[in-house]
């Protein structure tokens, strides 16, 4: 099969397209016929080389965690799904950006999300979703998201508010128009955060999530008055010295069928910034290592 994969950590220049030995279903596993996968910052972390020591590697690599595509293999144990559904998910650590893909959860792909979307959906909800789980019932409480407006952000904002909350998100102000348009309260992030809350919040906010990882937290925790109001999914470093749980995204199924049921609704689109051809994956690492409104995705093939 055509798959991208690189041989040593480096630029994205060291990502080339080159035929890869095909994977098979495992039991509990579903194999996918790859029509698009998204370029998430674990995957450009990972082959830079910024996480070798956390998750090291083994070469060659295939760069990607989430896909969607065409289900044509079911592994032994699987039910509630068969060849020819159309469906998005997550796969391993980095194994996705190639022909035939390997998902250990999935959903369904909602009718309304083209492959792109259902592709970008994966780990930013599965992220979202859970760095909201801590929190527990959400109706009626106000929740703050510090970098609403990314694909991380966007997607737990959007499964709070339908859950009942109200939600205050920070962004740049390029995107305070689309927090609006999801029914966020925007603010800009950075100096002044506490004031600017308090004003959109004068009883306090009763959670905060941290979706942006960019040197808030403690900031943050003092917004919310106490460390067990808040979580993170991007800065776990300094989580464990302030007592703020940092959360980790995972493979579950049930996490990705409330992300669909939300796409299926028109109340949650994937953010999507570019669509490239799998022969510009290159381009497509460098692009995502920069400031997107949303994600960059990888086309590998037309269903």
């Amino acid at each position: 099969m055509r798959a991208a994969r690189y041989h040593e950590y480096g630029d994205p220049d060291v990502l080339r397209v080159e035929d890869a030995p095909e994977p098979h279903a495992p039991a509990g596993a579903i194999r996918i016929r790859t029509v698009a996968a998204s370029v998430n910052p674990i995957d450009w972390k990972l082959r830079a080389g910024f996480a070798k020591e956390a998750l090291p590697l083994e070469f060659p690599v295939i760069p990607g965690r989430d896909a969607a595509g065409v289900v044509d293999e079911v592994g032994e144990g699987v039910t509630g799904v068969a060849a020819g559904d159309l469906v998005f998910g997550l796969g391993g650590v980095s194994d996705t950006t190639a022909e035939f893909s390997v998902l250990t959860s999935w959903a369904k792909k909602p009718g309304n999300w083209d492959h792109g979307q259902a592709a970008a959906a994966g780990l930013a909800a599965t992220t979202g979703i859970r760095g909201l789980a801590p929190h527990g019932d959400l109706a009626g409480k106000t929740l703050l998201i510090e970098g609403a407006a990314g694909a991380v952000g966007s997607a737990a904002a959007v499964v709070a508010l339908s859950r009942g909350a109200r939600v205050i998100g920070t962004a740049s102000e390029r995107n305070q128009g689309f927090l609006r348009d999801l029914g966020v309260i925007p603010t800009t992030y950075g100096s002044g955060l506490t004031e600017r809350v308090s004003a959109l919040a004068p009883g306090g906010v009763d959670a905060v999530l941290d979706s942006a990882g960019s040197g808030s937290l403690a900031e943050l925790v003092a917004i919310a008055g106490d460390p067990g109001r808040v979580t993170t999914v991007a800065d776990a470093r300094r989580a464990g010295d302030l007592g703020v749980q940092a959360v980790d995204a995972a493979n579950e199924s049930a996490v990705l069928e409330v992300a669909a049921q939300l796409g299926a609704a028109g109340k949650y689109t994937p953010r999507i910034a570019q669509t490239l051809p799998l022969a510009s994956i290159a381009e497509a690492h460098a692009l995502a290592q920069q400031s997107q409104p949303g994600k960059i995705v990888v086309v590998l093939d037309q269903a």
